[in-house]
């Protein structure tokens, strides 16, 4: 197997040059005790791209032919505390004291699941070119021989990254059969680099889409979620409703793509949630917000003699987003986020009516923690081609903020609530806790609301008249 060096790209080398001197005291260990040592994967490919990694997010994977036993050995002294987790896959990690970054090694292997299986058989070997050809694209099956400088690249991924093309090192369905999640994969690299899909690989998932299911939803939403915060995701999204792979996962994606009736001539759903993804910030509570906005409408439409209807689409969409995001795994807090954004993304539109600040605090309340966020949803949802209505849509987004800025430099609009609390409250009324406590609450947020901020003497007086005129009726 021979060796390519990019004479073309001088800072290329540089950036190699980099990861050689970062590996160097893994490299000389691992030369020492007669074993090769290889960067492979994304910190070459990013170098080649021009990317530098920092921080936290400076990560080398390597490959050796040393086993397991050996490569914690070696990697003892350099990293103290192993991660073991991957063991049993021949992957140990570690941060790397001399150079402050995490290091995986990870021994020779070929990898593939058997039959229904959730977990692959894995089979230790010797040869570099082997354990590259089982790597998802020849993007990443490039590896850098920290020990003596040499670039292998026997698949050609430096040329598919110069035109910017996303193929494989063999046949797709093998390398898609073997580990089903890699078409996931497909999408998140395409959107990520803007490459151009390969037809093999195209084919190759339309014709195996349904062996996703063999693969865990926490590994589908890791690749979602890592898909959905790349520049402009609807590359990939759109490749995951073209194949079939959204059936299997998130089937509400396709159902966007509803028949267009030629009377009415309402909006295309899909190529307009598509379009809001993009123009969202790539926070991933916003994104997945995005996806999910509308995802209510095909269970609401309806053809009426004024055109097409969606009522309560936020509402039936929220309810939807909920049960989607659980089954996918996703945690209770993103989850409630999510869906409160589905469910509020179309309050602002009843702003055109004119809002009182008692409206407008309401706003503020229900969006809680997720104003900015709802604020962008709703900006972003905003993709007519009119430019006469997109104007008017912006210019009351914007009133409707400096409004909620007016009022926060008059009040303590981070603290949405009365000025006395349920302590308060069973101290002047003399009461024991029950249901009363909530009631007398609730009468003082609607002070709140409706007048804004007021102290607690004219606070207790009002809780007062309540509770007499309360326990008269």
């Amino acid at each position: 197997m021979g060796a390519y060096y990019p004479r073309l790209l001088m800072n290329v080398v540089e950036a190699l040059e980099q990861i050689r001197k970062d590996a160097a005291p893994l490299a000389r260990a691992f030369e020492d005790a007669g074993h090769s040592l290889y960067a492979v994967g994304g910190s070459v490919r990013d170098a080649l791209l021009g990317v530098t990694r920092t921080g936290e997010d400076y990560e080398i994977d390597f490959t050796t032919d040393a086993r397991p036993d050996d490569i914690a050995h070696l990697m003892g002294p350099l990293c103290g505390t192993l991660w073991e987790q991957g063991r049993s896959f021949g992957t140990l990690g570690g941060i790397v004291k001399d150079g402050q970054y995490k290091a995986e090694i990870t021994t020779f292997r070929s990898e593939e699941y058997v039959d229904h299986s959730r977990k692959p058989t894995v089979s230790f070997g010797d040869s570099l070119e082997v354990d590259l050809s089982r790597r998802d694209f020849t993007i990443n099956a490039m590896a850098l021989d920290v020990i003596n400088g040499a670039l292998h690249d026997p698949f050609g991924g430096i040329s598919d990254l110069t035109a910017r093309r996303l193929r494989m090192p063999h046949d797709p369905e093998r390398l898609f059969s073997d580990d089903p999640l890699r078409m996931m994969r497909a999408a998140r690299f395409a959107a990520r680099f803007h490459l151009e899909i390969d037809p093999l690989i195209i084919s190759a998932a339309t014709t195996l889409a349904d062996r996703l299911a063999i693969v865990s939803a926490e590994r589908i939403q890791g690749e979602l979620n890592l898909l959905m915060v790349t520049e402009v995701p609807s590359e990939g999204l759109q490749f995951i409703v073209d194949t079939g792979l959204a059936q299997h996962f998130l089937p509400e994606l396709p159902g966007l793509a509803l028949e267009q009736d030629p009377i009415h001539h309402h909006k295309d759903v899909l190529a307009h949630t598509l379009a809001v993804v993009d123009k969202a910030s790539p926070q991933l509570v916003l994104r997945l917000a995005a996806l999910f906005h509308d995802v209510g409408k095909p269970r609401t439409r309806q053809f009426t003699p004024n055109g097409v209807t969606f009522h309560h689409h936020e509402v039936v969409g929220a309810r939807m987003t909920r049960k989607r995001m659980e089954a996918l795994k996703y945690s209770q807090d993103l989850t409630d986020d999510v869906s409160t954004l589905v469910d509020l993304h179309l309050r602002f539109h009843t702003y055109k009516m004119g809002w009182s600040d008692s409206a407008v605090r309401r706003y503020v309340r229900d969006a809680g923690h997720l104003l900015d966020e709802l604020n962008e949803l709703t900006r972003c949802d905003c993709t007519t081609r009119n430019a006469r209505k997109a104007a008017t849509l912006a210019k009351r987004m914007d009133e409707l903020e400096r409004r909620i800025e007016e009022l926060r430099a008059a009040e303590d609009m981070s603290k949405m609530r009365p000025v006395l609390d349920g302590n308060d409250v069973m101290t002047i009324l003399s009461v024991a806790p029950g249901r009363v406590i909530g009631e007398a609450l609730g009468f003082l947020m609607e002070i709140r609301l409706n007048e804004g901020e007021i102290d607690r003497d004219d606070a207790t007086e009002r809780l007062l008249a309540w509770w007499k005129d309360h326990s008269a009726s």
